[in-house]
């Protein structure tokens, strides 16, 4: 392995760690581990892990992987700042061996990269296209300069085209590319382009801000939680809101949408079948026995006419759901029949007839748009559930029969019908089940997975829903937000359409000890925590009252957790959600999503933390 110096600035400069693989196999695992001169440290990363260990550097492969062919070499490259003198490593360990520090037999750099131009602009980002250089051996990669000459994005490969996110509305950026070879020579920087980003970002126009904010109801949530339609409204929830999914349509065995089928799966009493009282009724008029439309959805239609600027999309999977998806996409015709079931069903409102509610266009007007949410294409979710390698591209085929479809009944009525998507963190869950770039194509925006990220299946205590990684942290398999937006960045997505998840509900542990901080983070636990409708998982509303237990914080990670001595919960209280949404928009991302609105308490504490700080200038 070497290390080369790439650009300084005043208080800064990039460097790159390259393995060189001169064996005959792949190396699939790889550890570096190195030192800096005093006055020196990495302050970012990219395309690997980092962990600190007093003052050693520890770089792991990222967690989609990254095996370094045979004859091959993968690089790292990294920020970092200094206080003057050296900054090259002082010492270098890989697999514990010495590193070389010696450079291949390569001492020419590749050319210049030409015709950089600005090709999409956002109000938080600029995508930037280049024509590809040349190297006597290889080009490995290219860096994307800002105008002081730090690198603010770094890839790897052939690729020659990339969004830089994070930036700042109606404010006017320079960049430069660069490419690099193996042997960590540079080119020159192609000549620069000057963009001005857009005054606002694209969001949507109606409703209490630019950024989205989206809500998801669940079906189930009016029985033990007790969470209305009308709780939506009472609690200031949906004035706030701009979009509401409702959870879940239901996809059967032979690949179309339905109600209730006769082995009792589905619940279509909950969602047009009950009948709500004056007092639990979001206009404050009872249901008679006569109507066609009652229970959620028509509290869903008295919802929107009371907040015009509401949408509300149906979302179709989730966790049980999704197991006759991969099935329901495998062919053409079963795409097509698919599509068309959910559509004639939820947005022309054609319901079967069940204890006298349903019939023709009984939930007209009731749904403005799709929420696909498979979990997961390509890869394993609720062992119920059917996947297959080839969901990959089947999803992208999914969602362009649900676009087409959509697009001609828009033709046809006159009305526009969003389609939008769940999509996982787990960036091997991104690489094996989405082809991003094609995705975005037909998306209006999609929703990524900020929690669940650890939980009472594993047996130590972790955060859920952390932004940035967490040092040291025990695993097995590590996550963190800004992974995750940076492998769908990376994969040709721009920030602004894409939505951060966040949760509603904590993940609880007991027989907890305290651990050398006395906190209880990292600490191997007995079991899941009591919980109200299952173990090691509760509401905010219930967790925010808790006795006897210290509220701790990692405010750069925007987490937050409740310990008492045994029990450990990590939740997001408000202050929790103000710290996410700043990290949001310093991303440039569109907005923020929340599961699931009835796990907020009855003022809509969370929801409105989240719409104040998105007003935040």
């Amino acid at each position: 392995m070497i290390y080369t110096e790439g650009q300084t600035w005043e208080t800064g400069y990039s460097g790159q760690l390259t393995i060189n693989n001169d064996g005959d196999a792949a190396l699939t695992d790889w550890t570096i581990e190195f030192t800096l001169p005093d006055g020196a440290e990495v302050t970012s990363l990219w395309n690997a892990e980092l962990q600190t260990s007093g003052g050693t550097y520890i770089v792991t492969p990222p967690s989609w992987g990254a095996d370094v062919p045979a004859g091959g070499s993968y690089g790292i490259g990294f920020n970092g700042s200094f206080s003057g003198g050296e900054t090259a490593p002082v010492t270098c360990l890989i697999n514990d061996a010495p590193c070389s520090g010696e450079a291949p037999d390569d001492t020419e750099a590749p050319t210049a990269p030409t015709a950089l131009t600005a090709t999409a602009t956002t109000a938080t980002s600029i995508t930037l296209d280049w024509d590809a250089a040349t190297d006597n051996v290889a080009v490995a990669g290219y860096e994307i300069l800002d105008g002081t000459g730090e690198v603010v994005r770094a890839l790897v490969g052939d690729t020659t085209s990339a969004t830089v996110g994070g930036l700042s509305p109606d404010t006017e950026y320079t960049h430069t590319v660069r490419a690099y070879d193996a042997a960590g020579n540079r080119s020159a920087a192609s000549a620069a382009v000057t963009t001005r980003t857009e005054t606002d970002n694209g969001g949507d126009p109606s409703g209490p801000g630019d950024d989205r904010r989206v809500g998801y109801f669940t079906q189930w949530g009016i029985y033990a939680r007790d969470y209305l339609v009308k709780d939506v409204d009472t609690s200031g929830t949906a004035e706030k809101l701009t979009h509401i999914n409702y959870a879940f349509a239901n996809v059967s065995a032979d690949g179309q949408c339905f109600m209730a089928n006769q082995t009792g799966e589905g619940d279509a009493y909950a969602d047009y079948g009950r009948s709500f009282s004056a007092a639990d009724s979001v206009d404050g008029t009872a249901d008679s026995w006569s109507q066609d439309l009652r229970g959620n959805f028509n509290q869903l239609r008295e919802l929107k006419e009371k907040h015009p600027h509401l949408r509300v999309h149906i979302s179709i999977g989730g966790w049980t759901w999704s197991k006759n998806l991969s099935d329901a996409a495998l062919t053409q015709d079963s795409r097509e029949q698919m599509v068309s079931s959910c559509i004639d069903m939820y947005l022309r409102g054609n319901l079967p007839v069940i204890d006298g509610a349903g019939g023709t266009g009984a939930a007209a007007g009731v749904f403005d748009g799709i929420d696909l949410d498979w979990e997961w294409p390509g890869s394993a979710g609720h062992p119920d559930n059917t996947y297959r390698p080839e969901d990959k591209e089947n999803f992208t085929a999914l969602v362009q029969e649900f676009r087409d479809q959509l697009d001609a009944l828009a033709t046809e009525t006159g009305q526009d019908y969003q389609l939008t998507s769940f999509m996982a963190a787990d960036p091997e869950k991104i690489e094996a089940g989405y082809e991003v770039a094609a995705l975005m194509e037909d998306f209006d925006f999609i929703t990524l997975q900020g929690y669940d990220f650890h939980g009472a299946w594993e047996d130590t205590t972790n955060h859920q829903s952390n932004l940035t990684p967490i040092p040291n942290d025990p695993g097995p398999r590590t996550y963190s937000m800004q992974e995750t937006v940076q492998a769908y960045v990376d994969r040709g997505a721009d920030p602004a359409d894409m939505v951060m998840g966040v949760p509603f509900y904590s993940r609880g542990w007991t027989g907890v000890p305290a651990g050398p901080d006395g906190d209880g983070l990292h600490q191997s636990a007995t079991g899941a925590a009591s919980g109200p409708y299952e173990d090691g998982i509760d509401d905010y509303k219930n967790i925010k009252d808790l006795s006897g237990y210290t509220l701790y914080r990692d405010e750069a990670a925007g987490t937050a957790w409740l310990y008492d001595g045994t029990t450990f919960w990590t939740y997001d209280d408000p202050t929790a959600m103000e710290q996410k949404v700043a990290w949001a928009k310093q991303q440039g991302l569109g907005g923020i999503m929340a599961w699931s609105l009835d796990g907020d308490d009855a003022q809509g504490s969370l929801i409105t933390a989240i719409d104040a700080a998105l007003e935040q200038p």
